[in-house]
């Protein structure tokens, strides 16, 4: 649907814009695709430590562990240098925050590295990326159609589709947080840890506020705390009420499911 709707607004640039919107199309795809190649290309700089075994073998060898009932390489484990507990991936990696050391047990830190091992099985690493693109390339189109045109049959039909690709983009990464906890709880020895550790988290959830995606998707957020933090209009993350009735639920249906077979 997020493809359909991206491709609509750059056939409408070509539409309004004739040979301009086609090479406007083809240096941003360009740019896009090599921006894309770099950033894959890199690693994380600055505030990381990179763990080894060594240093925590309990975290080492229980991320090791689920990786290899997920099926997946052992992955990357760096940890952040930051208060703020907090916990994503990309590609192959997974970044803990010291702050979550402060403020989960051991299973609930494994809990935490499970749900990001979730997107990375489930290809979320990889997609995320390209969906962070493509609203790039829709903000991009949609203010070249409006500038360049000056049609409001066009500037609306460009809005129109910018709304709708950001609604379906926040959608789609809600179903995903859900799909990674689904997956999470299907690797974890303690399934409720990972209730346990979104119940403690969710007292934090003020500072991760203005935790945003940089310039280069799925890479490191960056937090401003000198500025007044903003309530986003479209949030692209449920929340953790949502995802803590969603475990109840999966964690009681399979209990259901495996008394019956009994």
């Amino acid at each position: 649907m997020l493809f359909i709707i991206a491709s609509l607004e750059v056939l409408l640039a070509v539409i309004a814009l004739a040979e301009l919107g086609l090479e406007i199309s083809l240096a941003a795809f360009g740019a896009i695709v090599l921006l894309y190649l770099w950033v894959s290309t890199h690693d994380v700089k600055g505030r990381y430590t990179h763990l080894q075994r060594n240093e925590a073998p309990w975290l080492y060898d229980g991320i090791a562990e689920m990786a290899r009932k997920a099926g997946l390489a052992m992955p990357k484990i760096y940890i952040l240098d930051d208060y703020i507990p907090m916990a994503y991936s990309f590609r192959n990696t997974i970044v803990l925050s010291l702050g979550l050391f402060e403020v989960l047990d051991r299973e609930e830190i494994l809990a935490v590295a499970a749900h990001e091992l979730g997107h990375i099985k489930n290809g979320d690493t990889k997609t995320f990326p390209v969906l962070a693109y493509g609203r790039y390339l829709m903000v991009l189109f949609t203010a070249v159609l409006i500038m360049l045109t000056r049609d409001m049959t066009v500037s609306v039909a460009a809005l129109t589709l910018l709304g709708l690709y950001e609604v379906t983009r926040a959608n789609f990464h809600k179903e995903r947080e859900f799909q990674a906890d689904e997956t999470a709880l299907r690797l974890l020895e303690t399934p409720m840890s990972l209730k346990r550790a979104l119940e403690e988290l969710k007292y934090y959830e003020d500072l991760r506020v203005g935790v945003k995606s940089s310039a280069l998707p799925s890479i490191e957020p960056t937090i401003d705390r000198n500025k007044k933090q903003k309530v986003q209009i479209i949030e692209t993350h449920p929340s953790y009420d949502e995802r803590i009735l969603r475990i109840l639920i999966e964690i009681n249906g399979t209990n259901m499911f495996n008394n019956r077979v009994q």
